[in-house]
């Protein structure tokens, strides 16, 4: 070999290893650049199933995103998008049966009680449909090389999902985000380094749609439900209609349509927008023809179409910052931030604790929470949110209101997060029409009442069976309405919103409850939610005053009783209330020292059971609390005997166990059952896993190391009331409390250090911690630090 050509060869090797340090020190980048405190969800590879995939949402419009650099699925909800349509499914024959069934429920005949109900109760038609998904957004890229150096994120302070990629030797990022102030979701795709870009775009759904491509830059995807006749579900016919515009921009290079796909050659840079839409309308909880859903994504694109990505994307962080930010949690130094998401994960399963993925994991419920209920979007958050991608869903994707949607807003108030309850406390105000149907035409009441679901066409009946049978759960809907003042302070929300609705339950109540053989007043029909018990070898769902009906009821009718006094208004109402409350029989401690489930001592058919109900008083109501030792020590002895035969099993019902656990001030078995959440319950994207994906024990798991900080009821504001081991050092900023203060604390070695304590418009406090309390006055605006 001559000398030139060892030059050369020389030369090539050198130029060879430049290459792969470059390589090399790209595919680290992603890992060196995260940093402890980032809050990202990240991995090393595209997410291969829908529950490893990443969502992002603003309220109204959800994606689930794979991330695969070679064949992208965005898979996309519209929060609207149901099969069914409105039905009056009260059941006719229900009023003149109730007598009927009462008695027979008095006299403890539940073979004949449940025959009644089966034939008299059950809602025309006894089922709703489902949630749908929208469809996909696929994204084909064309590589000549295998892309490799991956990394996929969710990055929580900034709503944007990515990933990037080195392909054909140059480096690629593709972002996506759904903006609330511009009601659509972008996709943003570029190359750093000058590489060229070839793509192609398909929307696509399993059925009931088209696709068209309408010129060069659009796609539009438009369809109608068309739902078979079903006596279970209901009518069928053309139902619902919806459309989806997808708009691709380039800075250079071409885009043409191909068989209705959208295909960019040579391009740096793509911006797409896509945005769906429905005929639905929440003031008639039913679909209105009058809505075109095609001409509704025009103008919403048409309205944005002008900005570049520079401002789209300033824009949506501008809105979604506002309410992230507001809360900041840290366990000190994150030092497996470096590690991607899901082997974090899997090393907690296998016993490692880590206090950086509880602080992500608390911050993703917030997240999850502002992603499927917030403006643009109408709806509250449905047992998944807003994220599905099966058009027949688990349990319909309903709202489930025998604890479900009640624990999805958990978290809203305590973590800052305010404007998430509206779509839910909007949603409750159109409930109460048809709501006021089923109060009347199945109990012969006043108010208005639901079961224990519904859904956006606003069915209040009974469904499911003889287990929907709970007229309690309307009322129980309206605590998170009446938290929402409580945190707030807002009179004109409580005379306007909250008092509304909850006078109108409070009516319903009023009328149901009837006289027990005992002399109480009761409910009846009662149900503790999906529970048996078994009463001289007969095994029942129904009976009457079932313990978590008598805590709702008197919740309830304190609220009212409470707010009357605040608004100055219904002085005589009040005062039926408090006659009544007087009136109600007391919760029980029952042979086993724990909490009576039933108006008496009956034998569980399965003591391990998921739901809870009887322990409401406990949490989130304040029934239950130092001040009433007994009901207090019972409620510890209830928990345990239910985690002894196997409780806690599913995702939101370990949730509320961290809960529970929190207001006994035990933090260290709170702490160990977060840990249970977090290894048996939680997806490699931190979905909660009931199983399967139900997005209530996310909001629940928030919710409950919330409560382990802070806690505010009963007049008294306890500060780390709950705080393991574990936690020795930290620091929490943002959290909201009743009485509408924000705190932020900071403490060291397990023992608190500051507290700075804000109002927006003054008031007092009472403070605990470590068994000292301090009274706190503050004026509008007014700031306090107290150094402990």
């Amino acid at each position: 070999m001559g000398s030139d050509q060892k030059v050369t060869r020389c030369r090539l090797q050198v130029a060879g290893c430049i290459l792969w340090v470059i390589v090399f020190l790209f595919s680290c980048k992603a890992e060196n650049t995260i940093q402890s405190g980032d809050l990202r969800l990240w991995y090393k590879q595209p997410a291969i199933v829908w529950e490893e995939a990443l969502p992002v949402g603003n309220g109204r419009l959800g994606a689930m995103i794979f991330g695969d650099p070679t064949h992208e699925r965005l898979q996309l909800n519209e929060e609207s998008l149901w099969a069914g349509s409105k039905i009056n499914n009260n059941n006719s024959k229900a009023l003149s049966a109730l007598p009927e069934l009462q008695k027979e429920l008095f006299n403890s005949h539940y073979k004949y009680a449940l025959k009644l109900a089966e034939e008299n109760f059950m809602g025309t038609p006894p089922n709703i449909r489902s949630y749908q998904p929208f469809g996909d957004l696929f994204i084909d890229y064309e590589w000549k090389t295998k892309p490799e150096n991956y990394h996929r994120e969710l990055n929580l302070k900034t709503g944007i999902a990515s990933s990037s990629f080195m392909a054909d030797g140059k480096h690629f990022i593709e972002e996506v985000f759904v903006s609330a102030p511009d009601n659509k979701m972008i996709i943003h795709i570029k190359s750093s380094d000058g590489g060229l870009i070839n793509v192609s775009f398909r929307l696509t759904r399993e059925k009931d749609a088209v696709v068209k491509a309408v010129d060069n830059n659009t796609l539009h995807l438009t369809g109608q439900i068309l739902d078979a006749e079903d006596v279970k579900t209901g009518p069928g016919g053309k139902h619902m209609r919806f459309a989806g515009e997808l708009r691709v921009f380039t800075s250079e290079g071409t885009t043409t349509a191909e068989n209705d796909i959208l295909k960019v050659k040579n391009s740096e840079d793509i911006t797409a927008s896509f945005t769906s839409s429905t005929d639905y309308n929440i003031n008639l909880l039913d679909f209105d023809r009058s809505i075109d859903p095609d001409a509704k994504c025009k103008s919403i694109l048409d309205s944005s179409d002008k900005r570049n990505i520079s401002e789209l994307k300033q824009r949506h962080l501008s809105e979604y910052q506002n309410l992230f930010n507001r809360v900041s949690l840290s366990f000190g130094n994150d030092s497996l931030a470096f590690q991607p998401t899901d082997e974090r994960l899997v090393a907690m399963r296998k016993g490692a604790r880590d206090n950086g993925l509880i602080a992500l994991y608390f911050q993703y419920g917030r997240y999850l929470l502002m992603s499927s209920s917030r403006s643009p979007g109408v709806l509250p958050a449905n047992l998944q949110g807003i994220w599905n991608k099966d058009m027949n869903a688990p349990w319909n994707s309903d709202f489930h209101t025998n604890i479900n949607l009640q624990m999805n807003y958990w978290p809203a108030e305590v973590c800052n997060l305010s404007e998430t309850s509206i779509p839910l406390v909007s949603f409750l105000e159109k409930l109460t029409v048809p709501g006021s149907e089923t109060a009347k035409e199945m109990y012969g009441t006043e108010g208005w009442t639901i079961h224990h679901l519904t859904d956006p066409f606003g069915r209040t009946g009974v469904a499911d069976g003889v287990w929907g049978i709970t007229p309690m759960d309307g009322p129980w809907m309206t605590f998170p309405v009446y938290e929402h003042y409580l945190f707030t302070g807002d009179t004109s929300f409580l005379r306007n919103k909250a008092y509304p609705l909850m006078k109108g339950s409070a009516e319903f109540v009023l009328g149901f409850l009837i006289e027990s053989p005992e002399g109480y007043l009761v409910t009846n029909p009662s149900h503790s939610p999906e529970n048996n018990f078994k009463d001289n070898g007969e095994i029942s769902a129904l009976t009457y005053a079932a313990t978590t009906d008598i805590e709702i009821v008197a919740a309830l009718f304190n609220n009212c009783i409470e707010a009357s006094d605040i608004l100055g208004t219904d002085k005589e109402f009040a005062e039926k209330l408090k006659i009544a409350v007087k009136r109600l029989p007391p919760v029980k401690i029952n042979s086993k020292g724990v909490i009576q489930e039933w108006i008496k001592d009956f034998e569980e058919t399965e003591p391990g059971h998921r739901h809870m109900s009887h322990l409401l008083g406990l949490y989130p109501l304040s029934q239950f609390t130092p001040e009433t030792p007994e009901l207090y020590n019972a409620s510890r002895a209830t928990i345990k005997r239910r985690l002894s035969f196997g409780g806690g099993h599913t995702g939101w019902s370990r949730a509320w166990i961290i809960n529970l656990f929190a207001r006994l001030q035990d933090g260290e078995s709170a702490y160990e059952n977060l840990l249970q959440l977090l290894r048996k319950s939680t997806l490699n994207n931190l979905f909660d896993n009931h199983p399967p994906f139900q997005i209530d024990g996310n909001f629940g798991g928030t919710a409950g190391i919330a409560e382990m900080l802070i806690q505010s009821h009963n007049g008294i504001i306890r500060l780390l009331p709950a705080l393991p081991k574990e936690w020795s050092d930290g620091e929490v900023k943002g959290l909201c409390t009743r009485g509408g203060f924000m705190i932020d604390l900071k403490w060291d070695k397990c023992k608190l250090k500051v507290a700075k304590i804000y109002t927006k418009k003054g008031g007092s406090a009472s403070l605990l911690y470590n068994g000292q309390e301090q009274q706190l006055s503050l004026r509008a605006g007014e700031e306090k630090i107290l150094n402990f």
